[in-house]
């Protein structure tokens, strides 16, 4: 075996080891949205894509917050890597300053969704049921954001299993919890509350997920070195508040702009009626679902990447990256082939109207490639954020948004232009087949961006001398 073979192995192994955890965490996650899926599929379309609208409402306002607050990740992971652990305890506690003040915002706009009703242009039943599940996941979104700051600080010192078992207490407790509120418990005077139902389930899950958080971080001595709770919280400091938005605000915008482009692909799916908008629901969470793999391999190389930039191995954090792009690509290869065989089976999983599965399996068509792409982008992005890189890919998603959304607009709604020359992409397969562009674009560019910032980090090490060579391959 060769010696390039063997630093991918042991890279991998690297790679892996700090992944399945977070992979784990994040499928408990997303299993949130998978039994809402399932439930709600059995009560008819309405409630379906009620949620289907109202979770890429929630999603978007979440994932703009959220991403500002992953901003703690590359800081802790440098200063991690460079054993001073004080400094990222102080950073920890202005996370949970930032997600305070962010969740104000956040909780504005999901009480007054009108803007979102607007564009989705849906039913006046189902945009009542839009209106309570927004209104109940605003009381969650504070619960949300402030175990943000936990999970980023946690994965940062290589310490994603105490997430991954709140993931999964919390999962445990969503499913009957969901059961009982969307369905009802006639024998315990329990009415089905459908869409809304899942929504206040989903508040009583995380805010009893953030008061565990609090208690480990207490009672934990692992996190003695960091002094995160014990003594209080640390004032704002307006200096490390300042560092942790000159780069999570980019990093916020970058990931607004990648998931809206995801999230308003339903929202402009649901003028073209409950039916398709349902299959795109199924098909979205099937995407989401895969999607977890290359985001936990992502976030464990950019942990990775980031510890030894704070460690000062250069040489380390160069092959981290490269191999971590190789082995997501190879994974989603496997796992979007492994899905398009099997995607009537998986339709049938998720429901048993022959419509709604008809709707997805056409869409199901884009999953390879459109995984594929994901998994690129997703590597290249998170590994820029351990170089500390925000604001370029910022632009990159912008124009990937603008190419998915406008073309994807421009087959469903104008159909008898498209189906001359594009039968396979009217309709709601207009968006997929235009999002799938999109990802590719957004791949080609991020991976072109991170070799060159890699290879601007190498030419700055050279010309450093030896001392700095020699560091950097320690």
């Amino acid at each position: 075996m060769n010696r390039r073979a063997l630093a991918f192995g042991h890279d991998t192994r690297l790679i892996l080891k700090l992944a399945w955890p977070v992979l784990v965490g994040q499928v408990a996650v997303l299993a949130f949205g998978t039994i809402d899926t399932v439930l709600l599929a059995r009560m008819g379309s309405v409630n379906l894509a009620a949620l289907a609208v109202g979770s890429a409402a929630y999603i978007t306002v979440f994932v703009a917050l959220m991403g500002v607050l992953l901003a703690i990740g590359p800081i802790v992971g440098h200063l991690y890597g460079a054993g001073r652990l004080a400094e990222a305890g102080q950073q920890f506690h202005q996370g949970i300053w930032l997600a305070l003040a962010l969740s104000a915002l956040g909780i504005l706009v999901l009480a007054f969704p009108q803007p979102f009703l607007a564009l989705a242009q849906v039913e006046i039943e189902v945009e009542r049921g839009i209106r309570g599940y927004l209104g109940a996941l605003a009381f969650a979104l504070p619960a949300a954001l402030l175990f943000t700051v936990y999970r980023g600080f946690n994965t940062a010192i290589s310490r994603p299993k105490a997430v991954m078992n709140l993931q999964l207490g919390a999962l445990a407790l969503k499913l009957p919890l969901s059961v009982a509120l969307a369905w009802g418990v006639p024998a315990w005077s329990v009415p089905a509350m459908g869409v809304v139902g899942c929504g206040v389930a989903t508040v009583v899950v995380m805010w009893l997920q953030c008061a565990a958080a609090a208690w480990i971080l207490l009672r934990d001595p692992h996190y003695a070195p960091y002094a995160l709770l014990g003594r209080g919280l640390d004032a704002p400091q307006p200096a490390m508040l300042g560092a942790q938005l000159r780069l999570g605000i980019p990093m916020g915008a970058g990931i607004l702009i990648e998931v809206t482009g995801f999230t308003f692909m339903a929202i402009f799916i649901a003028r073209l009626g409950p039916v398709p908008v349902a299959g795109h629901q199924i098909t979205a969470n099937l995407v989401s679902m895969l999607f977890m793999v290359p985001l936990a391999l992502s976030n464990a190389t950019s942990t990775l990447v980031a510890q030894r930039l704070g460690a000062q191995a250069l040489r380390q954090a160069r092959h981290l990256a490269w191999h971590g792009v190789l082995l997501a690509a190879l994974l989603a290869l496997l796992m979007g082939a492994w899905v398009y065989a099997g995607r009537a089976l998986v339709a049938g999983l998720y429901t048993q109207d022959a419509a709604v599965a008809s709707a997805a399996l056409v869409l199901m068509a884009w999953v390879v490639w459109f995984h594929l792409a994901d998994a690129l982008q997703t590597m290249a992005a998170l590994v820029l954020r351990a170089y500390r890189v925000a604001t370029l890919p910022v632009v990159v998603y912008a124009v990937a948004a603008g190419v998915g959304l406008g073309g994807g607009y421009a087959l469903a709604f104008r159909e008898v232009n498209a189906a001359s020359w594009l039968p396979w992409a009217v309709g709601a397969a207009g968006f997929w087949a235009s999002a799938t562009l999109a990802l590719w674009l957004a791949a080609v560019l991020l991976l072109s961006l991170l070799a060159w910032v890699i290879r601007q980090r190498r030419l700055d090490e050279r010309a450093q001398g030896p001392q700095a060579a020699s560091a950097s391959s320690e």
